[in-house]
């Protein structure tokens, strides 16, 4: 596909953070860690050592761009990456600029491994080709396996059988991860970044397998179920990450997301990222000088804009409260990420998210 784009490169942007300044990486757990707990635990590789990253979040707080930012730094740090979107869905693709839409195409390339950059590559997981593929796997005759796969009898099975969708798509994400590729001709990779669904969907797909695993007992999706659970359930293999923003709900839905993994897999929150925050630009003594000049009624142009920048300082200052509320249930504090003023992100925003991540991930 031509060229490829600089991601891995290290190139620096030079965004300002100074108004995070004090963020660090943080951890969400499941629990209080007792005296015990600390001596004899071992330390954790950082989430983009894991093999598994798993992306998640409250709906429209930017989770496909941290996700894709993500991808970018982990290939800089020269690990063989790729993002996985799940359900056809090219957005990853588009945000990191792969040529034509060709991740999410109609032409077959759909469930194709594409690489958009040095070390890094995208996949849009469907979960009907994912079926295909793990029939074509198991089944000795591959006109037996195509078959099944098309027959509509199977695919109404499938489409009656709660969490099978989340299964086969969750299968394909374990196979992305394996040292040995059952996908002819395929490469392995040193991390595998899941663009997971919403808060809701995204913990459900996470449970999957422990799901199926519990449900079928024996057999062959039984046994997957279980191996694909056991690395989901291990923190040194696999990490999950929160993405909010600095808003009421969405920090409301981040802390219960840490209580339904705690409560469904055992297990918290790695990190937290706070994405879309926004610089603080006033100061209270500012404010009340800004609130003084708005009445100056001769002045309509300009009471106009007082009002705004108040109405900016408000705002920023809804979101250190909602930051702070996170930093006392988040340990140690969130990653913070700056507020981007452009309508759809791009490759240049990407490097610069991942300039930010490198220096708090």
């Amino acid at each position: 596909m031509g060229g490829k784009k600089p991601y891995a490169v290290g190139i620096r942007r030079g965004v300002d953070d100074s108004f995070t300044a004090g963020a660090e990486p943080g951890a969400c757990e499941a629990g209080p860690v007792t005296d015990a707990d600390a001596e004899t635990a071992e330390p954790l590789p950082a989430p983009l050592d894991r093999g598994l990253v798993f992306v998640t979040g409250k709906g429209g707080v930017g989770k496909t761009t941290v996700a894709a930012a993500l991808g970018v730094l982990a290939a800089r740090r020269g690990r063989r990456t790729i993002v996985a979107e799940l359900a056809r869905r090219d957005d990853v693709g588009r945000v990191l600029g792969s040529a034509g839409g060709e991740v999410g195409a109609s032409d077959g390339s759909v469930f194709a491994e594409i690489e958009i950059a040095d070390g890094l590559h995208v996949i849009s997981i469907d979960p009907e080709l994912a079926m295909e593929e793990y029939l074509l796997d198991q089944l000795p005759v591959r006109s037996l396996a195509g078959l099944l796969a098309s027959s509509r009898t199977f695919g109404y099975l499938a489409a009656a059988t709660p969490g099978l969708s989340e299964l086969l798509a969750m299968g394909k994400v374990w196979e992305l991860a394996q040292p040995t590729r059952r996908t002819p001709g395929s490469q392995p990779y040193d991390v595998v970044i899941v663009d997971a669904p919403a808060t809701g969907h995204g913990v459900a797909l996470l449970q999957a397998p422990s799901t199926f695993a519990a449900a079928a007992s024996v057999g062959p999706i039984a046994r997957q179920a279980r191996t694909i659970a056991a690395m989901i359930d291990d923190p040194s293999r696999s990490a999950i990450i929160a993405v909010t923003n600095p808003s009421e709900a969405a920090v409301t839905e981040t802390l219960e997301l840490a209580d339904l993994l705690a409560a469904g897999l055992g297990r918290g929150l790695d990190r937290v990222i706070v994405n879309g925050l926004a610089p603080r630009r006033f100061s209270t003594a500012d404010d009340v000088l800004l609130a003084a000049a708005g009445l100056d009624r001769h002045e309509r142009s300009a009471a106009v804009a007082m009002r705004i920048a108040r109405h900016e300082h408000r705002r920023s200052v809804g979101q250190q409260r909602q930051l702070a509320r996170l930093r006392r249930h988040v340990t140690p504090s969130p990653v913070t990420l700056p507020q981007l003023f452009v309508a759809t992100p791009g490759p240049v925003e990407m490097t610069s998210l991942a300039d930010l991540l490198e220096r708090r991930l």
